[in-house]
């Protein structure tokens, strides 16, 4: 797939970034799965316990290692230690242009097709809760919102999709924004 990358400054026109700053390498796999006979898409709720982004939505993935042959093999060695996600089960349909992060990520959410049922087994120590959600509610562009809130001292917009009880924001519903937009 191909397309317009999306940034997590996208509705905050007025952020300067550094031309030198050093962006990591990551790769999220959005697995989609077929439950009670619709598309549903895989997400996780990180640990409240973690440092970094604690409780917030999120798909499996996170940062490319260098035993990782690429961000598609890290967001699949990723998958299969948070979720316990089977590799043998996935096949990668594509992916969507990077994003890029507040937190210097540069990452590249991956599009599986899991095609059995699987044990989902969460790592405790990351992973909060798994669930899942229609692929029909986040590619549809009317769920979406514009919230802001202070962070640095400045007033930051980001995308929200919520689902049920879950609070979908940030990284995570932007990507699945920029995925929207790729479907309209």
């Amino acid at each position: 797939m191909t397309g317009v990358a999306s940034s997590d400054f996208d509705l905050n026109k007025d952020v300067i970034l550094p031309a030198d700053r050093k962006l990591r390498p990551a790769g999220v796999l959005a697995p989609i799965i077929e439950k009670n006979g619709r598309l549903e898409l895989i997400l996780t709720k990180r640990s409240s316990s973690l440092k970094h982004h604690p409780g917030q939505i999120a798909f499996p993935g996170g940062k490319q290692d260098d035993t990782d042959a690429d961000v598609i093999a890290a967001a699949l060695r990723e998958a299969r230690e948070e979720i316990g996600l089977p590799t043998e089960l996935v096949d990668v349909l594509g992916t969507l242009p990077a994003h890029e992060t507040v937190t210097n990520f540069h990452v590249t959410p991956v599009i599986a097709l899991v095609r059995e049922d699987f044990q989902i087994i969460a790592e405790p120590g990351e992973v909060e809760e798994v669930f899942t959600v229609p692929l029909s509610h986040v590619l549809n562009a009317d769920n979406y919102l514009v919230q802001s809130r202070r962070w640095r001292g400045n007033l930051r917009h980001y995308y929200i999709v919520p689902y049920g009880p879950y609070y979908i924001w940030g990284a995570t519903a932007r990507m699945l924004r920029a995925w929207t937009e790729r479907m309209i």
